[in-house]
Formats: structure tokens, C-alpha cells, sequence
């Protein structure tokens, strides 16, 4: 029997080219999505990969949501923590809403997925958490009060949950992306996408397939001496 993934905000961008590395490793994917029903449906169609519906900033969504995963395609062993959103704004225009839903959604999602499956996994010694920080968690960013705070918060969510897991063969790792050819990215402003992109010493954003490659190490066998680790793919811009 192969073993369960759920990826979250798995039916877009980086979580498509996610839940397509680990089913491709042979496991059996689940994709988290929120709200885009009609991009859910073409993803399953066009996959096979079944999609199911909850807020990841929903502590009881969660709950519910992994539980029904865990019914139809068996227990959770992998949780790729992607599902993330932007209000973006400086602080003296930022509304606590924006502030707010960011940490829910981005912050609280990776408290809630592992709320939900870390202690089945434990209880089973063996267990793998890949939770998908940013460059900008790293390194900050104008504007992103917000989003920066939450990703900078999953660097630290994941060094502590590593410490608990690593006795039960449970890893926690993060991911550190940079900027990344994603429908997110593609809809900053040319000209500031321009100076974006000349501070990337590769010369280039990046692909989403090349976060998945990182992903699905983390996610494999090979990778259980690896854990606390954020694995920082950026083409060099921000190094630490």
C-alpha cells in the first residue's frame, strides 16, 4: 500500500507541480484546495489526483478534511504544508484583517495540518512534514509586514516540531522559495518584476517543478536523517 500525501493549495502552481513529484515517487496524492472549484475540477480531470475543498486556516476544517482523506485513501504520512495567501500593503495601510488572514491562513495552516496527522504519524514512526516558507520570511520585504511575519514563523514552527517528531521517525523540514514563475508572481508589475529579477544572480525566476524536486526528496525515504532543515531554493539570491 503506498503511502498518503495531502498537499495543500495542491491544484496551482507550486502545489500542482508538488502533488504531480510525489505521485510520480508512487504515492497516492491528495490536493488541498480553498475556493477555485472549477480549477480543482481540470486538475482532477486532467490527473487523476482526487481534490477536496477545505480552509486550511480552519482549525476544525482541517480535522474534518484529513480525516475524510485519511477514510478514502488511508493514513496521512506526508503533509505538504503550500497554501498560502497575500494582503499586501505597508504597515500604516495594513487593516488587522489583512494581518490577520495572512497569519491564518499561511501560519495557522501548518499548526492546524499538523494538529491533524502528526500524531498519527508518530503513533506510526514514520511521518514526513515539508512546509513551504519564503525568501522573504528569510530576508523581509517592503510591504509584506504580513506575509513576511508568517513565513519567518514557519522557519521557526518547523525547527520546533522537528525536535518533537525526530525520536519517532517523523521529519519537519521547510522549503525557502524565491521568486517563483507562478501566476503570483506573474501579476507583480513588469517594471518591478524587471528589478526583481536582475537581483537573482542566475538570471532567472524560478520553475515550480524545481521546488517540487526539493519537496520530493524531503518527502522521500532517502531523506530521514534530514530534519529542522530549510532548504533554501532562490538562484542565489538571499544566502545564509
Amino acid at each position: 500500500m503506498s503511502r498518503v500525501a495531502i498537499v495543500t493549495g495542491g491544484t496551482r502552481g507550486i502545489g500542482e507541480a508538488i502533488s504531480l513529484a510525489l505521485r510520480e515517487m508512487g504515492y497516492t496524492v491528495a490536493a488541498n484546495y480553498a475556493g477555485n472549484v472549477e480549477k480543482a475540477k481540470a486538475f482532477t480531470d486532467a490527473t487523476g489526483i482526487a481534490a477536496y475543498k477545505w480552509d486550511v486556516g480552519d482549525h476544525q476544517a482541517c480535522l474534518d478534511g484529513c480525516a475524510q482523506v485519511a477514510a478514502d485513501l488511508g493514513p496521512v504520512d506526508i503533509v505538504v504544508n503550500n497554501a498560502g495567501i497575500t494582503r499586501d500593503g505597508v504597515l500604516a495601510k495594513m487593516s488587522f484583517d489583512d494581518w490577520n488572514e495572512v497569519m491564518r491562513i499561511n501560519l495557522g495552516g501548518c499548526f492546524n495540518m499538523a494538529k491533524a496527522t502528526f500524531p498519527g504519524m508518530r503513533e506510526r514512526r514514520w511521518g514526513r512534514i515539508v512546509n513551504i516558507g519564503s525568501i522573504n520570511g528569510q530576508a523581509g520585504q517592503y510591504g509584506q509586514v504580513n506575509y513576511a511575519a508568517a513565513k519567518s514563523g514557519i522557519h521557526g514552527f518547523t525547527k520546533a516540531l522537528a525536535q518533537e517528531g525526530a525520536k519517532y521517525g517523523v521529519t519537519v523540514n521547510a522549503i525557502a522559495p524565491g521568486y517563483i514563475d507562478t501566476d503570483m508572481v506573474a501579476a507583480v508589475p513588469a517594471q518591478v518584476l524587471e528589478k526583481i529579477v536582475a537581483r537573482i544572480p542566475v538570471g532567472r525566476l524560478g520553475k515550480a517543478q524545481e521546488i517540487a524536486r526539493g519537496v520530493a526528496f524531503l518527502c522521500s525515504e532517502d531523506a530521514g536523517f534530514v530534519t529542522g532543515s530549510t532548504l533554501s531554493i532562490n538562484g542565489g539570491q538571499h544566502m545564509y
